[in-house]
Formats: C-alpha cells, structure tokens, sequence
C-alpha cells in the first residue's frame, strides 16, 4: 500500500522565482511583485521566497539550488503551492516542467502561475499546462534557430562572433581587458584557491563592493563563468586572426 501524501494548505504558498540573464524584461523584482500581486488577490500567504539567479530555462531540478530548497520548503512551511510568476519560469522544457509538477505533487502541493495559466484541476486546466509547456519549448527553440542562424551569417561575412566574458571589451576583432573587472577577477580567483565555494565567492565579493555590470551581486553561474574568462579571452583573440 503507498502512503498517503499529507495535502498542504491552499491557503500557503513558496513562491520560486527564476532568471537567466542579468538583464532581462521579468527580471527578479517584476516577477516579485506579479507573485505578490497574485497572494493579496487570493489570499494566499508566501511562506518563503527562492530565488535562481542566472539559471537557464532548460537546468535539471538537480541544477538549481533555489528550486530544489523551494521544493523542500513546501513540507517544512505545509504549503499547498508552489507559486511562479508564469509558467515558463519553471523552465521551458516539457520534461523538467512535468519533473518540478510530480516533486511537487510528492509533497502535496501544486504548481500555479501568478498570470492564471491553466491554474485549476479540471482536464482542460491540465491540457492548457501541457499547451503552455510545450509552447515553451517550442519557442525556446526558434529563439536558439534565429540566434544560430545569425551567427553563421556574421561568420559568413568575416566577423567574429561570441560573447564578450566579464573582465574584457570587445574592440575591433580583439578583446581587451577592462582593469576594474580584472581587479575583480583575481580577487575571484584568491578566493576560489582558498577553497570557496562560488556561491561563497559572491557574497565575499558582495561584501568587498564588487558587483555585475548591472549593480547587482554576482550570482554564482556568473562566478563560474569569470574565473575561466581569461581562457576565453585568450581563445577569442586567438581565434581573431582568421576572422579577418
């Protein structure tokens, strides 16, 4: 005999809140307040608020700290839901979606949307959630199609393509180191050899006034991403040579 799941309240709520990019249109603080928005119009409490920063749409759970604490908090808080500002916050993949919906399930919650897609229980609500999730996917990957097929038409015309990583500007066919961000770089970097974590790495950061181009704290997906820029920027510039 299985056991029984032990249902959470309705009335309680653990809001997730995702982003992928430093700059992005549903950035951290408008989803916050579409979630709050949503709680005071139900008359929902938010136990508890998580937080992904930089995380790309199509992560496994196992990838994604804050998912993975939001889904734990449902039990600790006996939350009945768990909340996102739209469904594409959960991801933009049928598979994680349908992942996030099942571990969610396990600790007797649901998964809503503060925008009301396909919120309730009846089939149709169900059949929207798999039209929203797979329309999702589907445009995640025209996005991918269109941003591939304007690379190779830049290749094509003899320019260099890529992103320019944190510590460099881009001048001409060449990267060029930004002094202040390397300053930031080898702290980065002290600390990694020291044994930090990334996310400890951050707040160190964080607490030494380094931030993101944006202002913001650093997230740990960006942490990664600068301690490997200085190989990136010696691939690019040595890549630059044929893109004459």
């Amino acid at each position: 005999m299985s056991k029984r799941v032990k249902v959470g309240s309705t009335r309680v709520a653990v809001a997730y809140i995702r982003v992928s990019k430093d700059e992005q249109k549903l950035g951290p603080e408008a989803q916050r307040a579409a979630v709050e928005e949503w709680a005071a119009r139900e008359g929902v409490q938010v136990a508890a608020w998580h937080l992904d920063q930089g995380v790309c749409s199509v992560t496994p759970v196992e990838g994604r700290p804050a998912l993975v604490a939001a889904l734990a908090a449902l039990r600790e808080y006996g939350a009945g839901l768990l909340v996102v500002a739209k469904r594409d916050r959960i991801a933009r993949d049928v598979v994680i979606a349908a992942t996030v919906e099942r571990a969610a399930g396990s600790s007797g919650a649901r998964v809503v949307s503060a925008a009301g897609e396909g919120n309730g229980d009846a089939p149709a609500d169900a059949f929207m959630r798999g039209v929203i999730d797979c329309a999702a996917q589907y445009e995640r990957g025209i996005i991918r199609a269109r941003t591939k097929a304007a690379l190779a038409a830049k290749k094509a015309r003899g320019e260099c393509v890529g992103q320019v990583p944190y510590g460099y500007v881009r001048e001409g066919d060449r990267l060029v180191a930004v002094p202040s961000e390397q300053a930031t770089i080898d702290r980065a970097r002290l600390l990694a050899a020291g044994g930090r974590s990334q996310r400890a790495i951050a707040a160190q950061l964080a607490v030494e006034g380094h931030v993101s181009r944006t202002g913001r704290m650093f997230a740990a997906a960006q942490i990664a991403r600068m301690l490997i820029s200085v190989e990136v920027a010696r691939a690019s510039n040595s890549a630059a040579a044929h893109c004459a």
